[in-house]
């Protein structure tokens, strides 16, 4: 079930004059077949019937239920299976649908392998990174993550541009919000400070965002909003898989975090906090964040304030176990290994804690850390680590979407918001592991992916 079989069933959608799931006339026996770039947006229109429907919002799946979609949006949610005239007919009967899951922590561009070697992002192109993103993009998409928020890359604005050519029809991808470059201080988790190499070996795209100061900060902000960043991501705390930092240390001062949420807020934007310590992720809620990323050594007072504040966290509770096997087998730095270890168990007692408090809790995976297409992994260990199946498919749907501030657009089967829509074969609420083989995936509409037909004995 890899690219070759999907691409075998592809059909040119959008060639005038053809029937199509883009608005030209069909009759409802029609199967619609799967879109390549280039494409339209969000324009689809066609008929889709579910075995089973988690809504992303309701406590309770449904059962059998037909998503009606015209140009792009969901325009009814019918009991059974009906077949409106003139719409093609996904037939997912066999299926439990749900919302287009989101991943509110990635960085699409990047690769994994890069993090054996960070010194690569002295020499690498803006073409170059953006190039591998197309690719990150198409599996992210095909593992049923319908839309990510990109949260920094150290080759500046890279992450724009292919949200850019994803909007644009031009590349098959989630939807993205797109951060351009991290705001950090000097030699700070976003700085590119390597030992062994001088700072002037470092060119000037990987440093658009260091700063010192409130009014730096400020200016930083303002220069990445202008730039089209659809989030601002501010580095609080010392990192994990950055040389010289340490996780539980401020990075960034109270004033200069305040700085940047005072910019991101008066233009509509939120604020994504890279905060392991306890004192950065105080900081960094009472300066008015609006998530907070990792949170991996949060105490009791840092979870009594998100909860009272409604500050999400953002946990990637799963790839600690990928960085201590597969970084290890890759030579990863042994500081990073070792912080790694210093922080993985922690953070998901705190996780745990955090869920018991009725803390927000947004899906975050930090994928680039390990492979694009492997975010569902993390479900399993959310579910491990005191959710409920039902809770973490709702952190990676209307609760994230929520936070993303796009709870008009996705995050929700329900009329009005875009049809994104993904399929398993099995039920998530019994076996949560189901959302690591997706079977179909809409996208406004447009199918990008669907089950394999039957074959005959």
């Amino acid at each position: 079930m890899r690219e070759a079989s999907y691409r075998s069933r592809a059909f040119a959608v959008l060639m005038a004059g053809a029937s199509s799931i883009c608005g030209a006339q069909t009759t409802a026996a029609e199967s619609p077949g799967v879109v390549n770039a280039p494409f339209v947006p969000d324009r689809g229109s066609l008929t889709i019937q579910c075995g089973r429907l988690i809504d992303g919002l309701a406590a309770e799946a449904r059962g059998p239920t037909t998503v009606v979609v015209r140009e792009g949006r969901i325009a009814a949610l019918l009991e059974g299976r009906v077949a409106p005239a003139g719409l093609p007919v996904l037939d997912l009967a066999a299926h439990t649908c749900l919302p287009g899951l989101i991943d509110t922590h990635t960085h699409i561009v990047d690769r994994p392998g890069d993090t054996a070697d960070l010194s690569v992002f002295y020499r690498r192109s803006l073409a170059e990174q953006v190039a591998f993103g197309r690719e990150h993009a198409r599996v992210t998409l095909e593992a049923g993550f319908t839309t990510v928020r990109d949260v920094g890359t150290y080759i500046a604005w890279a992450d724009r541009a292919l949200r850019d050519e994803v909007n644009a029809g031009k590349v098959v991808g989630p939807r993205i919000q797109a951060a351009g470059f991290y705001l950090t201080v000097p030699g700070g988790g976003g700085d590119l400070v390597i030992p062994g190499h001088r700072e002037s070996e470092i060119p000037a795209t990987v440093r658009q965002g260091v700063a010192r100061g409130p009014e730096q900060f400020k200016a930083r902000a303002v220069a990445a909003v202008a730039g089209g960043a659809d989030v601002l991501k501010i580095i609080a705390s010392g990192a994990v898989l950055a040389f010289g930092g340490v996780p539980g240390a401020r990075e960034m001062s109270s004033e200069e975090i305040r700085a940047v949420v005072e910019v991101a807020h008066a233009s509509g934007r939120k604020v994504a906090a890279h905060a392991h310590g306890a004192d950065s992720i105080r900081d960094a809620i009472l300066a008015g964040a609006d998530t907070i990323e990792h949170a991996s050594l949060i105490d009791d007072e840092g979870i009594r304030l998100a909860r009272e504040h409604r500050v999400a966290l953002s946990m990637d509770v799963y790839n600690g176990d990928y960085i201590d096997t597969e970084g290890r087998k890759q030579g990863w730095p042994a500081e990073f290994l070792r912080k790694n270890l210093e922080t993985t168990e922690l953070q998901r007692q705190a996780f745990t804690k955090a869920v018991a408090a009725g803390v927000p809790i947004v899906y975050g995976t930090d994928a680039a850390v390990y492979p694009h297409g492997l975010n569902a992994r993390q479900f399993s260990i959310m579910v491990q680590r005191g959710m409920s199946p039902m809770q973490a498919i709702q952190s990676a749907t209307s609760v994230a979407a929520e936070y993303l501030g796009w709870s008009d657009r996705v995050g929700a089967l329900s009329p009005g918001r875009y049809a994104d829509l993904i399929a398993v074969a099995g039920d998530p609420l019994e076996d949560i592991n189901v959302l690591q083989q997706v079977a179909a995936v809409v996208k406004g509409g447009l199918p990008f992916k669907v089950p394999e037909p039957a074959r005959s004995p």
